[in-house]
């Protein structure tokens, strides 16, 4: 069974027409990662709590955030950001949930991140020592140009880190903008074993826009159909950039939300996967 979930703000900034159009298309959660134009990482207390009351009222959860925890370069003030992901800890927690979206760092200016290995794993495994403390748990996606950007840095993490901290979401359209075909490069390659969570977006490689799931070279259909296999179960969350794509956030619109949501159903749909 799939789980529709949604990066709402890509509708709008609004959480009223988030969950409005969210509702319209059968999707009823989030995974919140902005509303009113404010990021997780800087939304109060007071103000999670107060979004978590609406959410709640209208019928919907929460299944992870979506914060920016790890999209800095290594170098920068690494301890700053860990206050930031304690405070990530507590906005999850009001809002219902354990599961904390993250990275794992750029390279400095002009540099290449494999070279900083050792400094990408301890500061990943101080990240799951808060996450710890915490109870919480991290869930890294493979964004582009990041030191898990690629199935193998993907796969080095998990090795070497091997905490029940640690899980995964992947990302097809990521890989494809990494010039890595998902499912035969990825997934089939031990991706598919360290796979907790999906985020929905598909990609032509050298297009500014992402399309629907389907429609690109994601493989979204080679995946889904072993997904049907494999008997996998858990959120597929919505997050299109069907009209722009930014390193924090994207935009779709309602009337595009509309494609992107038929999209991953009809996905489903042809692999035999139900979904809710």
């Amino acid at each position: 069974m799939i789980t529709l979930s949604a990066f709402a703000d890509e509708i709008g900034p609004e959480l009223d027409l988030q969950m409005d159009t969210c509702e319209a298309n059968g999707v009823h959660c989030i995974d919140v990662r902005g509303i009113d134009g404010v990021n997780v990482a800087r939304m109060t207390l007071a103000q999670a709590e107060a979004y978590a009351r609406r959410l709640a009222a209208r019928g919907f959860t929460v299944p992870c955030i979506g914060s920016p925890i790890g999209k800095i370069r290594i170098g920068d003030d690494f301890q700053a950001h860990l206050e930031r992901l304690k405070h990530c800890c507590d906005v999850a927690r009001a809002f219902g949930t354990r599961r904390i979206r993250i990275f794992s760092f750029y390279p400095p200016a002009g540099g290449d991140i494999r070279a900083h290995r050792a400094q990408v794993m301890d500061q990943m495994a101080a990240m799951l020592q808060v996450a710890e403390q915490a109870d919480a748990v991290l869930f890294h996606e493979n964004e582009k140009a990041i030191y898990g950007a690629t199935p193998d840095g993907v796969l080095d993490l998990f090795a070497t880190l091997s905490s029940d901290r640690l899980r995964g979401i992947f990302d097809p359209s990521n890989y494809v903008e990494e010039g890595v075909r998902p499912y035969d490069e990825g997934w089939r390659e031990g991706l598919a074993e360290r796979t907790h969570f999906f985020h929905v977006k598909d990609k032509v490689h050298g297009q500014p826009a992402s399309v629907p799931a389907g429609q690109g070279e994601g493989q979204f259909r080679e995946i889904f159909a072993d997904l049907k296999v494999r008997a996998w179960s858990g959120y597929a969350t919505l997050e299109p950039h069907l009209k722009a794509a930014g390193q924090f956030a994207g935009f779709t619109g309602p009337d595009l939300f509309q494609k992107a949501a038929d999209g991953l159903k009809a996905v489903c749909d042809e692999a035999g996967i139900p979904y809710q």
